[in-house]
């Protein structure tokens, strides 16, 4: 993000965002940079719905929602932006019109695709960080590939029934998921989940995304926090990069 390009507050957005602009070390400033910062989230689903949702609330100026699928009826447990009366219809324009009801300022723009790494540049693009949304590993190592080699922030999470887990990768500042992940784990066909844990998630993915892009706090920048939801424990768990990893490594 440039300085010169920010754009100023409007009256209305004062008044929108008054109680966070109110928190240490956020301000004006911190608002502003919101506002002219691009976020994509990559799968609306359990993790992406209110990652999206929340994005749009706190303000970030544009926001590149991908998923290639439709809302069906097995989704709305977790997937808070499908309704009843969206299934059949495409979860990235349906986001879309709920995310502009919730706040008109803030740009949405939907891309009906597949993420692969044929396509992960023109997909994803230039933003200044990318929200893990994803499902399946084989797509997320696509994005962690593609946003340590471009320098962007990416906030991974994954989840499973009342279970849950979540890392910053910022390449040059800690390991990158290959070295977390040096051998790529299972797919599941299909993943158990009660709705509130990717909303939990989602929620802290959140929180990483707003203090890389104001600049507070301490990101999880090689920790990884797992969170056990049958017994509400959060432990954090040092992760290290490593120096052989083919992605981020010293000597790939």
């Amino acid at each position: 993000m440039s300085l010169m390009s920010f754009q100023e507050l409007t009256q209305s957005e004062l008044e929108r965002y008054d109680r966070q602009i109110l928190i240490p070390g956020w301000g004006l400033e911190g608002q502003k940079r919101l506002k002219n910062a691009k976020v994509a989230v990559v799968g609306v689903g359990g993790l992406g719905c209110p990652a999206s949702l929340y994005l749009t609330a706190v303000g970030v100026g544009r926001i590149r929602i991908i998923d290639k699928e439709k809302f069906e009826l097995s989704n709305l447990n977790r997937q808070i932006l499908g309704y009843q009366t969206d299934l059949g219809r495409f979860k990235v324009h349906v986001a879309r019109e709920k995310l502009k009801m919730l706040n008109p300022g803030v740009e949405v723009e939907p891309i009906v695709a597949e993420v692969t790494r044929d396509n992960v540049h023109e997909v994803v693009g230039d933003v200044d960080v990318v929200v893990d949304g994803m499902d399946n590993w084989r797509t997320r190592l696509v994005l962690n590939e593609y946003c340590v080699s471009h320098g962007i922030p990416f906030i991974h999470a994954a989840v499973s029934e009342m279970y849950g887990q979540i890392t910053t990768i910022v390449a040059g500042n800690g390991p990158c998921l290959k070295c977390i992940f040096p051998r790529t784990p299972p797919e599941a066909e299909k993943t158990p989940v009660l709705g509130a844990t990717p909303a939990l998630l989602a929620s802290l993915q959140v929180m990483e995304v707003v203090k890389l892009i104001i600049g507070i706090g301490e990101p999880l920048i090689g920790r990884m926090l797992f969170i056990d939801g049958r017994t509400m424990r959060f432990e954090e768990v040092r992760v290290e990069k490593r120096e052989d990893c083919p992605v981020c490594g010293s000597k790939r």
